[in-house]
């Protein structure tokens, strides 16, 4: 297998563990099991920083241009199937350690800002979050925790994974694979990841700033007699069964 540069000499325009492009290629001869590993990763495992939007886009475009030695309906099903047990995984870990998840004291990977930011997206979107949520950076890795803890029954959780898998870990792959036989995105496929990422974050900063904004507001108001991420769980649990 071989990874043909996009950008030859170039100076890359994203760290080497966000870059896509750069990650396919440290791969080597195993890229298709990496590719697969890293979407599981992001989805199941509770480790947000990897580049998943830009990682399926960039392996449709290579495979597109025969940089990749392997085809595309082979991709399409291991990637569905590494986002639909990725969730499945996340689902089932909030659903086991519950609440006591969500006040895990804040480490290099797991900030309480991506739990709120997540509850944010459940109080808008309802159960349709584990769909919408795909497409959003550190979303997509809690909203099926946070759907577990809430108690989302398990089979409409499943309907939204399935959807959610398809057209996130097969749909944006086939968008990349149809696009990157256009030379303008083959000689600029790094800048196109960068303006993925961007847009992806989008949505994130927004809901953070959001989130932070309303937190000064109720700030005055909060009364501490009462555990909030328990009495927040709890509510969320009564609209998921539901």
């Amino acid at each position: 297998m071989s990874v043909v540069p996009a950008l030859g000499a170039q100076p890359a325009l994203l760290p080497d563990w966000l870059d896509a492009e750069h990650l396919i290629s440290s791969f080597g001869s195993y890229a298709l099991i990496g590719i697969v590993l890293v979407v599981f990763v992001e989805t199941g495992l509770l480790f947000p920083l990897l580049p998943g939007d830009s990682l399926l886009f960039t392996a449709g475009a290579l495979v597109a241009q025969d940089a990749l030695d392997f085809p595309l309906w082979l991709l399409c099903v291991l990637l569905f199937a590494a986002a639909f047990l990725g969730d499945q995984v996340a689902y089932f870990i909030g659903h086991k350690a519950g609440p006591r998840l969500f006040r895990r004291p804040d480490s290099r990977v797991f900030k309480q800002q991506y739990i709120d930011q997540t509850y944010a997206y459940f109080d808008k979107y309802g159960g349709r979050t584990v769909i919408l949520a795909r497409f959003v950076p550190i979303v997509r890795t809690y909203a099926p925790v946070a759907a577990g803890v809430g108690g989302m029954r398990y089979r409409t959780f499943v309907s939204y994974n399935v959807i959610g898998a398809l057209v996130w870990g097969v749909g944006v792959t086939v968008l990349g694979y149809l696009l990157g036989t256009i030379s303008f995105v083959r000689d600029n496929i790094e800048a196109l990841a960068v303006l993925i990422v961007l847009v992806s974050v989008v949505p994130v900063a927004i809901e953070l700033w959001r989130g932070r904004r309303a937190a000064r507001r109720a700030d005055g108001g909060r009364d501490e007699r009462y555990d909030e991420p328990a009495e927040r769980a709890a509510v969320e649990r009564k609209a998921f069964e539901q």
